[in-house]
Protein backbone atom coordinates (compact mmCIF):
# COMPACT_ATOMS: atom_id res chain seq x y z
CA UNK A 1 0.00 0.00 0.00
CA UNK A 2 1.38 3.80 -0.53
CA UNK A 3 0.83 6.84 1.52
CA UNK A 4 -1.89 8.52 -0.03
CA UNK A 5 -0.63 11.98 0.46
CA UNK A 6 2.81 11.11 -0.88
CA UNK A 7 2.33 7.91 -3.31
CA UNK A 8 6.48 8.28 -3.25
CA UNK A 9 6.26 6.52 0.14
CA UNK A 10 5.06 2.79 0.05
CA UNK A 11 4.35 1.87 3.80
CA UNK A 12 3.90 -1.89 4.67
CA UNK A 13 0.72 -2.98 5.90
CA UNK A 14 0.06 -6.35 8.07
CA UNK A 15 -0.98 -8.15 4.59
CA UNK A 16 2.61 -6.94 3.08
CA UNK A 17 4.48 -8.53 5.99
CA UNK A 18 3.20 -12.21 5.50
CA UNK A 19 5.54 -13.39 2.91
CA UNK A 20 4.53 -17.00 1.40
CA UNK A 21 7.61 -19.22 1.68
CA UNK A 22 6.00 -22.35 0.25
CA UNK A 23 8.06 -23.99 -2.25
CA UNK A 24 7.60 -22.52 -5.79
CA UNK A 25 5.43 -19.78 -4.39
CA UNK A 26 6.21 -16.09 -4.62
CA UNK A 27 7.78 -13.84 -1.67
CA UNK A 28 6.33 -10.15 -2.04
CA UNK A 29 9.41 -8.68 -3.08
CA UNK A 30 9.12 -5.70 -0.58
CA UNK A 31 9.92 -8.36 2.55
CA UNK A 32 12.12 -10.32 0.57
CA UNK A 33 15.17 -11.84 2.83
CA UNK A 34 18.30 -10.14 2.10
CA UNK A 35 20.29 -11.25 -1.07
CA UNK A 36 23.34 -13.25 -0.87
CA UNK A 37 26.23 -11.51 -2.80
CA UNK A 38 27.90 -13.10 -5.32
CA UNK A 39 30.74 -13.59 -2.96
CA UNK A 40 28.84 -15.14 -0.28
CA UNK A 41 27.07 -17.59 -2.82
CA UNK A 42 30.36 -19.37 -3.97
CA UNK A 43 31.58 -19.84 -0.64
CA UNK A 44 28.45 -21.63 0.57
CA UNK A 45 28.58 -25.25 1.17
CA UNK A 46 27.36 -27.70 -1.43
CA UNK A 47 24.36 -30.31 -0.48
CA UNK A 48 23.91 -33.35 -2.60
CA UNK A 49 20.38 -34.27 -4.07
CA UNK A 50 18.83 -36.91 -6.75
CA UNK A 51 16.72 -36.51 -9.30
CA UNK A 52 14.71 -39.82 -10.84
CA UNK A 53 14.34 -38.64 -14.38
CA UNK A 54 14.84 -39.77 -18.05
CA UNK A 55 17.51 -38.62 -19.93
CA UNK A 56 17.58 -38.21 -23.84
CA UNK A 57 20.74 -39.70 -25.61
CA UNK A 58 21.58 -41.74 -28.53
CA UNK A 59 18.60 -42.03 -31.36
CA UNK A 60 17.61 -46.19 -30.65
CA UNK A 61 14.04 -45.62 -33.35
CA UNK A 62 13.64 -42.74 -35.62
CA UNK A 63 10.49 -41.67 -33.24
CA UNK A 64 12.26 -42.05 -29.90
CA UNK A 65 15.22 -40.88 -28.78
CA UNK A 66 15.29 -42.13 -25.32
CA UNK A 67 18.34 -44.47 -24.28
CA UNK A 68 17.92 -46.04 -20.25
CA UNK A 69 18.94 -43.41 -18.07
CA UNK A 70 18.79 -41.75 -15.07
CA UNK A 71 19.30 -38.06 -13.49
CA UNK A 72 21.33 -37.60 -10.29
CA UNK A 73 22.42 -33.45 -9.53
CA UNK A 74 24.57 -32.46 -6.96
CA UNK A 75 23.84 -28.75 -6.01
CA UNK A 76 26.16 -25.63 -5.13
CA UNK A 77 24.04 -22.77 -3.58
CA UNK A 78 23.66 -20.28 -6.92
CA UNK A 79 26.72 -22.27 -8.53
CA UNK A 80 25.90 -24.75 -11.32
CA UNK A 81 24.37 -27.96 -9.79
CA UNK A 82 26.37 -31.18 -11.45
CA UNK A 83 24.50 -33.44 -13.27
CA UNK A 84 25.37 -36.65 -13.84
CA UNK A 85 23.52 -39.46 -16.27
CA UNK A 86 23.28 -42.87 -15.40
CA UNK A 87 23.70 -45.52 -17.86
CA UNK A 88 20.90 -47.91 -16.28
CA UNK A 89 22.58 -50.76 -17.97
CA UNK A 90 26.33 -50.60 -17.50
CA UNK A 91 25.43 -48.42 -14.12
CA UNK A 92 28.36 -45.71 -15.69
CA UNK A 93 28.00 -42.32 -14.58
CA UNK A 94 28.58 -39.37 -17.27
CA UNK A 95 28.52 -36.00 -16.56
CA UNK A 96 25.94 -34.05 -18.17
CA UNK A 97 27.32 -31.37 -20.17
CA UNK A 98 26.20 -28.10 -20.01
CA UNK A 99 24.02 -26.45 -22.82
CA UNK A 100 21.47 -27.25 -25.33
CA UNK A 101 20.03 -30.73 -23.97
CA UNK A 102 17.22 -32.44 -26.22
CA UNK A 103 15.67 -34.18 -22.95
CA UNK A 104 14.62 -31.01 -21.47
CA UNK A 105 12.18 -30.64 -23.93
CA UNK A 106 10.08 -33.40 -22.77
CA UNK A 107 7.57 -32.13 -20.56
CA UNK A 108 7.92 -35.10 -18.01
CA UNK A 109 11.68 -34.68 -17.58
CA UNK A 110 11.62 -31.02 -17.83
CA UNK A 111 8.72 -30.98 -14.85
CA UNK A 112 10.65 -33.21 -12.83
CA UNK A 113 14.02 -31.87 -12.98
CA UNK A 114 12.42 -28.27 -12.16
CA UNK A 115 10.36 -29.71 -9.38
CA UNK A 116 13.50 -30.95 -7.78
CA UNK A 117 15.71 -27.94 -8.25
CA UNK A 118 12.20 -26.29 -6.14
CA UNK A 119 11.79 -28.89 -3.45
CA UNK A 120 15.80 -28.87 -2.59
CA UNK A 121 16.08 -25.16 -2.55
CA UNK A 122 18.15 -24.26 -5.24
CA UNK A 123 18.27 -20.85 -6.59
CA UNK A 124 17.49 -21.22 -10.52
CA UNK A 125 15.94 -19.42 -13.46
CA UNK A 126 13.11 -20.96 -15.38
CA UNK A 127 12.55 -20.04 -18.89
CA UNK A 128 9.59 -21.57 -20.61
CA UNK A 129 8.40 -20.85 -24.43
CA UNK A 130 5.72 -22.92 -24.03
CA UNK A 131 3.90 -20.33 -21.50
CA UNK A 132 5.83 -17.90 -22.58
CA UNK A 133 7.25 -16.65 -19.04
CA UNK A 134 10.61 -16.33 -17.72
CA UNK A 135 10.67 -17.19 -13.43
CA UNK A 136 13.17 -16.77 -10.62
CA UNK A 137 13.54 -19.27 -7.67
CA UNK A 138 15.55 -18.21 -4.56
CA UNK A 139 16.18 -21.38 -2.99
CA UNK A 140 13.36 -23.04 -4.08
CA UNK A 141 10.81 -20.27 -3.30
CA UNK A 142 9.67 -18.25 -6.62
CA UNK A 143 10.40 -14.53 -6.47
CA UNK A 144 10.06 -13.59 -10.04
CA UNK A 145 7.24 -14.19 -12.78
CA UNK A 146 8.13 -12.28 -16.28
CA UNK A 147 5.56 -12.40 -19.55
CA UNK A 148 7.85 -13.00 -22.51
CA UNK A 149 7.27 -10.20 -25.05
CA UNK A 150 8.99 -11.75 -27.32
CA UNK A 151 11.21 -14.35 -28.22
CA UNK A 152 14.44 -14.44 -30.67
CA UNK A 153 14.00 -15.40 -33.86
CA UNK A 154 13.56 -19.45 -34.75
CA UNK A 155 16.88 -20.98 -35.71
CA UNK A 156 18.40 -17.39 -35.03
CA UNK A 157 22.37 -17.60 -32.81
CA UNK A 158 19.49 -16.41 -30.20
CA UNK A 159 17.29 -18.84 -30.25
CA UNK A 160 17.53 -20.70 -27.05
CA UNK A 161 16.73 -24.62 -27.46
CA UNK A 162 15.89 -27.04 -24.41
CA UNK A 163 18.30 -27.53 -22.63
CA UNK A 164 20.49 -26.83 -18.59
CA UNK A 165 22.58 -24.26 -18.75
CA UNK A 166 24.15 -21.32 -16.36
CA UNK A 167 24.28 -17.57 -15.93
CA UNK A 168 27.65 -16.27 -17.43
CA UNK A 169 27.49 -12.79 -17.59
CA UNK A 170 24.87 -10.08 -16.58
CA UNK A 171 25.24 -6.27 -17.89
CA UNK A 172 23.21 -3.15 -17.09
CA UNK A 173 23.43 -2.22 -20.64
CA UNK A 174 24.96 -3.97 -23.44
CA UNK A 175 25.28 -3.04 -27.31
CA UNK A 176 25.11 -5.79 -29.90
CA UNK A 177 27.15 -4.18 -32.82
CA UNK A 178 25.30 -7.01 -35.14
CA UNK A 179 21.69 -5.66 -34.35
CA UNK A 180 22.75 -2.09 -33.58
CA UNK A 181 21.12 -1.89 -30.40
CA UNK A 182 21.03 -1.68 -26.74
CA UNK A 183 20.08 -4.21 -24.70
CA UNK A 184 19.22 -3.25 -21.09
CA UNK A 185 19.63 -5.87 -18.18
CA UNK A 186 21.23 -8.59 -20.12
CA UNK A 187 21.68 -11.94 -18.53
CA UNK A 188 23.64 -14.13 -20.21
CA UNK A 189 24.03 -17.64 -20.67
CA UNK A 190 25.71 -19.91 -23.04
CA UNK A 191 27.34 -17.52 -24.86
CA UNK A 192 24.72 -16.25 -27.19
CA UNK A 193 21.74 -16.98 -25.41
CA UNK A 194 20.27 -14.00 -23.23
CA UNK A 195 17.32 -12.53 -21.16
CA UNK A 196 17.22 -8.39 -21.50
CA UNK A 197 14.79 -6.24 -21.47
CA UNK A 198 13.40 -4.29 -24.56
CA UNK A 199 16.34 -3.59 -27.05
CA UNK A 200 16.81 0.62 -27.63
CA UNK A 201 18.91 2.10 -30.24
CA UNK A 202 21.45 5.11 -29.37
CA UNK A 203 19.76 7.78 -28.39
CA UNK A 204 17.19 5.97 -26.54
CA UNK A 205 14.27 5.12 -28.93
CA UNK A 206 12.51 1.45 -28.20
CA UNK A 207 12.56 -1.34 -31.10
CA UNK A 208 9.14 -1.51 -32.48
CA UNK A 209 7.18 -4.61 -31.39
CA UNK A 210 8.13 -6.30 -34.55
CA UNK A 211 11.79 -6.33 -34.05
CA UNK A 212 13.25 -10.14 -34.43
CA UNK A 213 16.90 -9.66 -33.08
CA UNK A 214 17.79 -10.34 -29.78
CA UNK A 215 17.26 -13.30 -27.04
CA UNK A 216 14.35 -13.80 -24.58
CA UNK A 217 12.86 -10.12 -23.94
CA UNK A 218 10.95 -9.03 -20.83
CA UNK A 219 9.77 -5.82 -19.81
CA UNK A 220 12.69 -3.48 -18.66
CA UNK A 221 11.06 -3.26 -15.17
CA UNK A 222 11.38 -7.06 -15.00
CA UNK A 223 14.48 -7.31 -16.25
CA UNK A 224 16.11 -4.96 -13.50
CA UNK A 225 14.75 -7.35 -10.97
CA UNK A 226 15.85 -10.55 -12.52
CA UNK A 227 19.55 -8.56 -12.84
CA UNK A 228 19.51 -7.53 -9.29
CA UNK A 229 18.38 -11.43 -8.32
CA UNK A 230 20.89 -13.45 -10.15
CA UNK A 231 24.66 -14.84 -9.44
CA UNK A 232 27.25 -15.42 -11.72
CA UNK A 233 26.66 -19.54 -11.90
CA UNK A 234 22.95 -19.60 -11.49
CA UNK A 235 21.20 -22.17 -13.72
CA UNK A 236 18.57 -21.79 -16.25
CA UNK A 237 16.27 -24.61 -16.88
CA UNK A 238 14.75 -24.35 -20.45
CA UNK A 239 12.38 -25.67 -22.05
CA UNK A 240 11.08 -25.50 -25.79
CA UNK A 241 8.61 -28.56 -26.42
CA UNK A 242 9.35 -30.75 -29.07
CA UNK A 243 8.52 -30.00 -32.22
CA UNK A 244 5.52 -32.21 -33.96
CA UNK A 245 7.10 -35.15 -35.25
CA UNK A 246 7.51 -35.90 -39.43
CA UNK A 247 5.29 -38.57 -39.42
CA UNK A 248 5.95 -39.21 -43.11
CA UNK A 249 6.64 -42.88 -43.63
CA UNK A 250 8.26 -44.66 -46.54
CA UNK A 251 6.41 -48.02 -46.74
CA UNK A 252 2.74 -47.84 -47.76
CA UNK A 253 0.08 -48.56 -45.35
CA UNK A 254 -0.36 -52.36 -44.45
CA UNK A 255 -4.19 -52.83 -45.64
CA UNK A 256 -6.56 -55.31 -43.61
CA UNK A 257 -5.07 -54.36 -40.58
CA UNK A 258 -7.85 -53.94 -37.85
CA UNK A 259 -5.66 -52.17 -35.14
CA UNK A 260 -5.25 -48.51 -35.55
CA UNK A 261 -1.97 -48.28 -34.14
CA UNK A 262 0.03 -51.37 -35.54
CA UNK A 263 4.20 -51.45 -35.46
CA UNK A 264 6.45 -53.75 -37.13
CA UNK A 265 10.47 -53.03 -36.76
CA UNK A 266 13.89 -54.74 -36.21
CA UNK A 267 14.05 -55.52 -32.37
CA UNK A 268 17.73 -55.29 -33.07
CA UNK A 269 18.55 -52.70 -35.40
CA UNK A 270 15.54 -50.69 -34.45
CA UNK A 271 14.23 -50.55 -38.05
CA UNK A 272 10.73 -49.53 -38.49
CA UNK A 273 8.95 -51.87 -41.40
CA UNK A 274 5.96 -50.33 -41.23
CA UNK A 275 3.58 -48.39 -38.41
CA UNK A 276 0.73 -46.38 -37.59
CA UNK A 277 -0.13 -43.96 -34.57
CA UNK A 278 3.21 -44.27 -32.67
CA UNK A 279 2.91 -41.91 -29.94
CA UNK A 280 -0.19 -42.40 -28.91
CA UNK A 281 -1.20 -43.58 -25.46
CA UNK A 282 -4.34 -46.18 -25.39
CA UNK A 283 -4.95 -48.91 -22.51
CA UNK A 284 -2.79 -51.86 -22.65
CA UNK A 285 -4.53 -54.51 -20.44
CA UNK A 286 -2.17 -57.81 -19.71
CA UNK A 287 0.75 -55.78 -22.13
CA UNK A 288 1.00 -54.70 -18.56
CA UNK A 289 2.32 -58.13 -16.98
CA UNK A 290 5.56 -57.95 -19.32
CA UNK A 291 6.75 -54.45 -17.01
CA UNK A 292 4.67 -56.32 -14.02
CA UNK A 293 7.51 -59.32 -14.95
CA UNK A 294 10.62 -56.70 -15.22
CA UNK A 295 10.60 -55.37 -11.74
CA UNK A 296 9.28 -59.13 -9.87
CA UNK A 297 12.85 -60.48 -11.67
CA UNK A 298 15.00 -57.43 -10.49
CA UNK A 299 13.39 -56.81 -7.48
CA UNK A 300 12.40 -60.25 -5.82
CA UNK A 301 14.56 -63.74 -6.24
CA UNK A 302 12.84 -65.75 -8.55
CA UNK A 303 14.46 -69.31 -6.35
CA UNK A 304 12.12 -67.74 -3.00
CA UNK A 305 8.64 -69.38 -2.15
CA UNK A 306 5.94 -66.62 -1.22
CA UNK A 307 3.16 -67.24 0.68
CA UNK A 308 0.01 -67.28 -2.02
CA UNK A 309 -3.54 -65.69 -0.45
CA UNK A 310 -5.41 -65.78 -3.62
CA UNK A 311 -6.75 -61.82 -4.11
CA UNK A 312 -10.59 -62.04 -4.02
CA UNK A 313 -11.06 -58.57 -6.22
CA UNK A 314 -9.14 -60.08 -8.97
CA UNK A 315 -10.09 -63.15 -11.32
CA UNK A 316 -7.78 -65.54 -13.90
CA UNK A 317 -9.29 -67.27 -16.74
CA UNK A 318 -7.80 -70.68 -15.23
CA UNK A 319 -7.87 -70.24 -11.54
CA UNK A 320 -4.74 -71.68 -9.93
CA UNK A 321 -3.92 -70.37 -6.74
CA UNK A 322 -7.62 -70.69 -4.18
CA UNK A 323 -5.96 -74.05 -2.67
CA UNK A 324 -2.04 -73.45 -2.30
CA UNK A 325 -0.43 -71.69 0.51
CA UNK A 326 2.79 -70.88 -1.26
CA UNK A 327 4.45 -70.97 -4.66
CA UNK A 328 7.85 -70.04 -6.14
CA UNK A 329 8.13 -66.64 -7.14
CA UNK A 330 9.27 -68.70 -10.51
CA UNK A 331 5.99 -70.58 -10.90
CA UNK A 332 4.13 -67.81 -10.62
CA UNK A 333 5.79 -65.87 -13.30
CA UNK A 334 4.81 -68.58 -15.76
CA UNK A 335 1.50 -68.89 -14.49
CA UNK A 336 1.82 -64.68 -15.07
CA UNK A 337 3.34 -64.63 -18.48
CA UNK A 338 1.99 -67.67 -20.10
CA UNK A 339 -1.80 -67.61 -18.79
CA UNK A 340 -1.58 -64.17 -17.99
CA UNK A 341 -3.10 -64.85 -14.25
CA UNK A 342 -3.97 -61.83 -12.81
CA UNK A 343 -4.29 -63.46 -9.52
CA UNK A 344 -0.59 -64.11 -10.00
CA UNK A 345 -0.02 -60.82 -10.81
CA UNK A 346 -1.09 -59.27 -7.33
CA UNK A 347 0.15 -61.96 -5.42
CA UNK A 348 3.92 -60.95 -6.86
CA UNK A 349 3.39 -57.32 -6.26
CA UNK A 350 1.72 -58.29 -2.62
CA UNK A 351 5.03 -59.83 -1.74
CA UNK A 352 6.94 -56.80 -2.30
CA UNK A 353 3.89 -54.20 -1.04
CA UNK A 354 1.50 -53.45 -4.07
CA UNK A 355 1.81 -50.13 -3.83
CA UNK A 356 5.36 -49.37 -3.90
CA UNK A 357 5.48 -52.28 -6.78
CA UNK A 358 3.17 -49.90 -8.33
CA UNK A 359 5.55 -47.49 -8.21
CA UNK A 360 8.66 -49.20 -9.27
CA UNK A 361 6.97 -50.13 -12.69
CA UNK A 362 6.74 -46.35 -13.13
CA UNK A 363 9.95 -45.43 -12.40
CA UNK A 364 11.11 -48.73 -14.38
CA UNK A 365 9.34 -47.12 -17.12
CA UNK A 366 10.89 -44.00 -17.06
CA UNK A 367 14.74 -45.63 -16.53
CA UNK A 368 14.13 -47.40 -19.87
CA UNK A 369 12.74 -44.41 -21.87
CA UNK A 370 9.12 -45.25 -21.72
CA UNK A 371 7.94 -41.63 -21.40
CA UNK A 372 4.39 -42.19 -22.04
CA UNK A 373 3.67 -44.77 -20.29
CA UNK A 374 1.67 -44.77 -16.69
CA UNK A 375 1.26 -48.38 -14.84
CA UNK A 376 -1.75 -48.30 -12.16
CA UNK A 377 -1.57 -51.83 -11.21
CA UNK A 378 0.25 -55.26 -11.89
CA UNK A 379 -2.47 -57.04 -13.75
CA UNK A 380 -3.35 -54.29 -16.41
CA UNK A 381 -7.07 -54.72 -15.31
CA UNK A 382 -7.12 -50.93 -14.53
CA UNK A 383 -8.08 -48.66 -17.83
CA UNK A 384 -5.40 -46.33 -16.05
CA UNK A 385 -2.66 -48.67 -17.23
CA UNK A 386 -1.65 -46.50 -20.66
CA UNK A 387 1.11 -46.76 -23.16
CA UNK A 388 2.72 -46.09 -27.03
CA UNK A 389 3.84 -48.07 -29.56
CA UNK A 390 6.80 -46.13 -29.39
CA UNK A 391 7.56 -47.28 -25.54
CA UNK A 392 6.17 -50.59 -26.04
CA UNK A 393 8.93 -51.30 -28.49
CA UNK A 394 11.09 -49.92 -26.04
CA UNK A 395 10.05 -52.45 -23.33
CA UNK A 396 10.26 -55.34 -26.10
CA UNK A 397 14.18 -54.51 -26.67
CA UNK A 398 15.16 -53.84 -23.11
CA UNK A 399 13.32 -57.55 -22.37
CA UNK A 400 14.86 -59.02 -25.62
CA UNK A 401 18.55 -57.07 -24.64
CA UNK A 402 18.22 -57.13 -20.67
CA UNK A 403 15.58 -60.06 -19.41
CA UNK A 404 15.64 -62.05 -22.58
CA UNK A 405 14.24 -65.22 -19.77
CA UNK A 406 10.75 -63.39 -19.91
CA UNK A 407 10.12 -63.81 -23.65
CA UNK A 408 11.28 -67.06 -23.08
CA UNK A 409 9.01 -68.64 -20.91
CA UNK A 410 5.88 -66.98 -23.10
CA UNK A 411 7.04 -68.78 -25.83
CA UNK A 412 8.23 -72.01 -23.66
CA UNK A 413 6.82 -72.24 -20.66
CA UNK A 414 10.34 -72.60 -18.74
CA UNK A 415 13.67 -71.53 -18.63
CA UNK A 416 16.41 -73.18 -21.32
CA UNK A 417 18.62 -74.82 -18.11
CA UNK A 418 16.48 -74.98 -15.47
CA UNK A 419 15.70 -77.85 -13.59
CA UNK A 420 12.69 -76.63 -11.89
CA UNK A 421 9.53 -77.20 -14.54
CA UNK A 422 7.59 -75.05 -12.10
CA UNK A 423 4.85 -76.10 -10.03
CA UNK A 424 1.98 -75.82 -12.55
CA UNK A 425 1.36 -78.31 -15.20
CA UNK A 426 -0.69 -78.56 -18.37
CA UNK A 427 -0.06 -74.77 -19.16
CA UNK A 428 -2.02 -73.18 -21.57
CA UNK A 429 0.06 -70.64 -23.47
CA UNK A 430 -2.37 -67.46 -24.55
CA UNK A 431 0.25 -65.74 -26.58
CA UNK A 432 0.81 -67.97 -29.60
CA UNK A 433 -0.23 -66.73 -33.19
CA UNK A 434 -2.44 -69.15 -34.76
CA UNK A 435 -1.17 -70.63 -38.11
CA UNK A 436 2.33 -69.38 -37.35
CA UNK A 437 5.63 -71.02 -36.17
CA UNK A 438 7.98 -68.49 -35.71
CA UNK A 439 6.91 -66.97 -32.06
CA UNK A 440 9.81 -66.39 -30.20
CA UNK A 441 7.75 -64.50 -27.34
CA UNK A 442 5.59 -62.23 -26.50
CA UNK A 443 2.27 -61.05 -24.14
CA UNK A 444 -1.09 -60.71 -25.29
CA UNK A 445 -4.12 -58.81 -23.42
CA UNK A 446 -7.33 -58.63 -24.00
CA UNK A 447 -10.18 -56.02 -21.79
CA UNK A 448 -13.96 -53.51 -22.92
CA UNK A 449 -11.11 -50.37 -23.25
CA UNK A 450 -8.15 -51.63 -24.66
CA UNK A 451 -9.65 -54.42 -27.37
CA UNK A 452 -6.94 -56.87 -28.23
CA UNK A 453 -3.24 -56.18 -27.62
CA UNK A 454 -0.15 -57.58 -28.29
CA UNK A 455 3.91 -57.87 -28.17
CA UNK A 456 5.36 -60.42 -29.83
CA UNK A 457 8.78 -61.38 -31.34
CA UNK A 458 8.92 -63.53 -34.28
CA UNK A 459 11.93 -64.85 -36.36
CA UNK A 460 11.96 -64.35 -39.78
CA UNK A 461 14.64 -64.37 -42.66
CA UNK A 462 15.55 -60.77 -44.43
CA UNK A 463 17.39 -60.68 -47.52
CA UNK A 464 19.00 -64.43 -46.15
CA UNK A 465 19.52 -63.12 -42.58
CA UNK A 466 17.65 -64.70 -39.83
CA UNK A 467 15.97 -61.53 -38.38
CA UNK A 468 13.71 -61.04 -35.12
CA UNK A 469 10.93 -58.96 -35.54
CA UNK A 470 8.66 -57.14 -32.89
CA UNK A 471 5.02 -56.73 -33.55
CA UNK A 472 3.25 -54.40 -31.46
CA UNK A 473 -1.05 -53.78 -32.01
CA UNK A 474 -2.92 -51.65 -29.47
CA UNK A 475 -7.33 -51.59 -29.91
CA UNK A 476 -7.16 -54.56 -32.29
CA UNK A 477 -10.07 -56.80 -33.07
CA UNK A 478 -8.45 -59.29 -34.45
CA UNK A 479 -5.29 -59.98 -32.99
CA UNK A 480 -4.03 -63.18 -35.02
CA UNK A 481 -5.09 -62.01 -38.04
CA UNK A 482 -3.52 -58.79 -37.80
CA UNK A 483 -0.34 -60.29 -36.93
CA UNK A 484 -0.17 -62.92 -39.79
CA UNK A 485 -1.23 -59.73 -42.13
CA UNK A 486 1.85 -57.95 -40.77
CA UNK A 487 4.09 -60.85 -41.27
CA UNK A 488 2.78 -61.26 -44.94
CA UNK A 489 4.33 -57.74 -45.33
CA UNK A 490 7.66 -58.30 -44.37
CA UNK A 491 7.90 -61.39 -46.06
CA UNK A 492 6.69 -59.87 -49.65
CA UNK A 493 8.62 -56.38 -49.05
CA UNK A 494 11.69 -57.38 -47.21
CA UNK A 495 12.35 -61.13 -47.93
CA UNK A 496 13.97 -60.83 -51.20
Amino acid sequence: MRDKADKSVRLLSFKDDQPNELRGSLIPRSVREKQTTKKEAKNMAATTIKIAAPVVGVAMLAFVAVSSYGLVAAKQQVATPTVTIIDQDTAKEVTLSYGPQAAFSQEKFFNETRDAFIEKGISFIEVDFETKMVRHFESGVLTLSAPVLAFGQEGSWWDAPSGLYEVENSEVKDFSSLAQVYFPWTVTFEGNYAIHGVPEYPGGTPVKDDFTSGGIRISNADAEKLHELIAIGTPVLVYKKTPPKDHFVYAAEVPGVSAPHYLIADIDSGTILAASDLSVAVPIASVTKLMTAVVAAEKLDLDSRIQVTSPNFVESLIPRLQDRSSASVYSLLQILLVESSNEAAEVIAGEYGRAKFVEEMNTKAKQIGMLESTFVDPSGLGNGNTSTLADLFHLAQYIHINRNFIFEITAKEKLTGVRDTGEFSDLSNFNEVDELNNFVGGKIGETTAAGQTSVSLHEVSIQGSKRTVAIVLLGSSGRDEDVRTLMQFVEEQYRR
